[in-house]
């Protein structure tokens, strides 16, 4: 999936403004913004829902703006709610779905009812599933047309925990059989424990792509924390160390920046100096601070608030 330049404007509202983004094939690809960033409309432009002012969005190397539902194929969605006949089986409810997406396919039926393991419950109606067996029949739905391309908006969306894990090794294992995945999750720990590459969108913006580490590496705050015995004597005697920035927090921790070899160093100068290390620990950033601190900071061009 490729968007280029992407722009949607409603009236004077500038919705999605010039995205660029590129979604890896076989990649579980986290796409996350918080409510009105832009992410819901490049959505609907990606599945030919609404049409872009400029730019394009490409499914496999195809325009839904020009093709229409031809350039669908291959991609299948899955919404927050999925919506079924309450009163019908499970298995009565994708048979009947996959008799109006082209034609009936009862082995295609059983084959779903298996990899979401509703085999054993899909004689069930519809209206005795709980929340998790609702989620997962709304899966087997998008897995009827084989799609190469999975949309999940909200997967996890009202289950308990377990329903959340049952749904998550799912996703994880469509992933490991190399289907291409686009999860959007307000869940930042679903999107760390799934995501191989995500995306973070504010104010119409792409304001970060890539993996993980690399969000981390480039917008951490301290690579390791410190605790030793004397704090004020440790910033006073190790602060003139080249490749060493150091730091507190409101707890009394040392917030070290340094690669590997500078922080050893570190270590040396504080046993040199009779400053006791009390613990040092790699400090990671989680995925919802640096989510707030990109969505929330102003984009290049925009003024800061005031």
């Amino acid at each position: 999936m490729r968007l280029h330049e992407l722009r949607k404007e409603f009236g004077h509202v500038v919705a999605v403004d010039g995205i660029d983004l590129t979604v890896p094939t076989g990649a579980v690809f986290g796409y996350l913004g918080p409510n009105g960033a832009g992410k819901t409309t490049s959505l609907r432009i990606m599945t030919g829902l609404i049409r872009p002012t400029s730019g394009t969005a490409e499914l496999f190397g195809r325009n839904p703006a020009v093709e229409g539902v031809g350039a669908l194929d291959g991609v299948a969605g899955f919404v927050e709610s999925p919506m079924f006949y309450p009163y019908l089986s499970g298995r009565r409810n994708l048979r009947l779905l996959a008799s109006l997406d082209g034609g009936r396919d009862d082995e295609r039926v059983e084959e779903v009812l298996g990899i979401v393991e509703l085999d054993g419950r899909g004689n069930d109606k519809v209206g005795g599933y709980s929340q998790g067996m609702r989620q997962r029949l709304g899966l087997a739905a998008a897995l009827l047309r084989r799609p190469r391309l999975l949309l999940l908006d909200e997967p996890t969306n009202g289950l308990d925990p377990g329903g959340m894990r049952d749904m998550r090794r799912l996703i994880g294992e469509l992933a490991d059989d190399g289907l291409t995945v686009l999860l959007s999750s307000h869940l930042m720990g679903e999107v760390e424990q799934l995501c191989t590459e995500l995306a973070i969108i504010a104010k119409g913006r792409i304001r970060f792509a890539g993996t993980l580490d690399e969000l981390r590496s480039g917008h951490g705050n301290a690579d390791y924390r410190l605790s030793v015995t004397d704090v004020r004597r440790a910033l006073a005697t190790c602060s003139d160390l080249d490749g060493v920035e150091l730091t507190t927090d409101d707890s009394g921790s040392l917030l070290v920046r340094a690669d590997p070899a500078d922080a050893a160093r570190l270590t040396v100068r504080l046993g040199q100096e009779g400053i006791g290390i009390l613990a040092m620990l790699p400090d990671a950033p989680s995925l919802e601070q640096l989510f707030f601190d990109l969505t929330e900071a102003p984009a290049a061009g925009e003024p800061a608030a005031a």
